[in-house]
């Protein structure tokens, strides 16, 4: 089954993110392996690779923080947060959080007005 478009553009399938290894990590010109390619054509690759995996994860990221958002400040919730409340919790500024609020519902299917 094909998967459904979002803002008029499919949804690409980057290369899946490898976690590195722990002492890799500690070294700060380790950067997935990229600093050990020779071959600029294999680098270009798999740095594209990298930039579209980590714009998926963003842009996904994104979603989850809107949805989060959204249920949140949902009216029915007893325990509801107000925009300015989550604004301050994810380090936005209110109006960001308004529009985030929106986002998450339009996510959500329009839940809570």
């Amino acid at each position: 089954m094909a998967q459904p478009e979002r803002n008029g553009q499919q949804r690409m399938r980057p290369a899946p993110l490898l976690f590195e290894p722990s002492a890799a990590v500690a070294d700060p010109e380790h950067f997935f392996d990229l600093e050990s390619m020779d071959d600029p054509k294999e680098l270009l690759s798999r740095a594209t690779e990298l930039t579209l995996a980590f714009r998926a994860a963003t842009d996904r990221a994104v979603e989850f923080q809107a949805i989060a958002a959204a249920q949140l400040a949902d009216p029915r919730r007893f325990d509801r947060l107000t925009t300015a409340d989550i604004a301050e919790r994810a380090q936005w500024t209110e109006d960001y959080a308004k529009k985030m609020v929106e986002f998450g519902r339009s996510l959500l299917g329009g839940a809570a007005p």
